[in-house]
This record gives C-alpha cells, sequence and structure tokens, in this order.
C-alpha cells in the first residue's frame, strides 16, 4: 500500500550519518544521493521493496516534523528494536516516551521503541511475533 516516506531535513549530511546507522541496522545500507532539478539535495534508502527518503525542503523553509505523525519501522526481533533504539541515540536520535520493550495491546505483545531523529521527526522501531 505504502510506496515510499519522505521527511526534511534542516541539514543533510547530520540525516545522513543518522539514517545511515539506523537503517544500516535493518538493511538498508547508505543512501542513494539525488539533487533535484531545484538543486535541493535528498537521500533515498532502498529496501525489501520499500523506499524512506530525507530531503531538503524544497519550498526553502525550515523542516519541521509532523504534529500526530509517527513513521514506523518493522525489525526482525525484540533485540532489533533495543539496538535500533541505542543506534539512533548514539548517532544523535532522542529518546522518547517508554523504555524499549514490550507493551500489551488489542493486537496481542508488540516490542517497541520511539525515538526522534535529529530534525525531530518521530520514530518507531516495532517488531510483532
Amino acid at each position: 500500500m505504502i510506496n515510499h516516506v519522505l521527511v526534511g531535513s534542516n541539514d543533510i549530511e547530520r540525516s545522513k550519518r543518522f539514517y545511515d546507522a539506523v537503517l544500516g541496522l535493518l538493511g538498508a545500507g547508505e543512501a542513494i544521493r539525488n539533487v533535484a532539478a531545484s538543486g535541493h539535495t535528498r537521500l533515498f534508502y532502498r529496501h525489501a521493496g520499500s523506499s524512506f527518503g530525507v530531503s531538503e525542503p524544497i519550498n526553502g523553509e525550515q523542516a519541521t516534523p509532523a504534529n500526530g505523525g509517527t513513521i514506523g519501522f518493522k525489525c526482525s526481533s525484540p533485540e532489533q528494536v533495543k539496538q535500533f533504539h541505542d543506534v539512533a541515540v548514539a548517532n544523535g536520535g532522542t529518546s522518547i516516551e517508554a523504555p524499549p520493550g514490550p507493551r500489551e495491546s488489542s493486537m496481542g505483545t508488540l516490542h517497541l521503541a520511539y525515538v526522534r531523529d535529529p530534525d525531530g521527526n518521530k520514530l518507531c522501531a516495532a517488531f510483532r511475533p
């Protein structure tokens, strides 16, 4: 259903360091750098049929995170959820909400971790057994 997700960045090199580390943990590898016709730099990460992008705002204004928005990344184990969290924090992210771990929900037990990237975008690492 989803082809790609794109977030804005106010410091594309800082974002590249952050997402190379965090998404590299999930198997995406280093970003593909692209310069739009407008001259703005964009980074694209591709893995398992999905794409995630980071872009300098084309309108020239500051990038801001979505109010109420969260981007969830699928992890392969509870340990990978914790690794995602720790790698994110070690690369300029901020831990938010409860510590990484299991949460009970109507869908059963989920293993979750929430962080904000260096530009304030809310990310979730999730594993569902």
